[in-house]
């Protein structure tokens, strides 16, 4: 490994987001969830949780292609869950606030919400959102405005807009100050990656958690 991409790896280490993630649920088009593992990495977050609990859901949906992450699954960890209840046990754990992009009653702007504190975004799939069951496990719901004659958005650009607000908030609070060195997640980070830099199969598949 060159001193260069040694650098490299434990700047992007030290900038990982470790109380910030987001929960896919029944996204099942492998190109969709590519798109949104190339944003978490560009905005550091390190690991995401994917839910399908969708019976209709096949093993092929399942699948992670190298082509569709372009590489971005080698950085960013994805476990796999087929029971809400486990999930989000998982999840609050490390977590201290699960949002959702789900309209209601309830729902504020994006804009809105303060993202810089330790919490889990959740995204439902491309045609029905957020399942029922997921709701209840919700602490607020938010929107992303818009003002067109067609009230919807692409799953992978919802994640995108609504991580690089995130990332704004962030950045503006000092989380990617890398001056700081890393601390004691992000230095497990930093041996992992090292570890993974040279392994070109790594992140081929999810990571099955039940």
């Amino acid at each position: 490994m060159t001193e260069e991409r040694l650098n490299k790896i434990l700047s992007v280490a030290c900038k990982r987001q470790t109380d910030l993630t987001i929960v896919l649920n029944n996204v099942h088009d492998p190109h969709n969830l590519g798109a949104v593992l190339r944003t978490c990495d560009s905005v550091g977050i390190p690991e995401i949780y994917v839910l399908y609990n969708d019976e209709r859901l096949s093993d092929e949906n399942l699948m992670l292609g190298k082509n569709a992450a372009a590489s971005a699954r080698k950085w960013v960890d994805v476990y796999l869950y087929k029971d809400a209840e486990k999930c989000f046990n998982d999840i609050r754990k490390k977590y201290n606030k699960v949002l959702g992009t789900h309209l209601s009653s309830s729902s504020v702007s994006l804009y809105d919400i303060d993202v810089t504190s330790s919490v889990a975004l959740v995204f439902g799939n491309e045609h029905s959102g957020i399942s029922d069951e997921v709701l209840q496990y919700l602490d607020g719901n938010y929107i992303i405005p818009q003002v067109g004659m067609v009230q919807s958005l692409n799953i992978s650009v919802s994640v995108a807009i609504s991580l690089y607000e995130v990332y704004r908030q962030r950045e503006l609070s000092g989380k990617y100050d890398e001056s700081t060195g890393l601390d004691y997640e992000s230095e497990k980070l930093f041996e992992s990656y090292k570890e993974r830099h040279g392994d070109q199969e790594y992140g081929t598949l999810m990571i099955r958690k039940d």
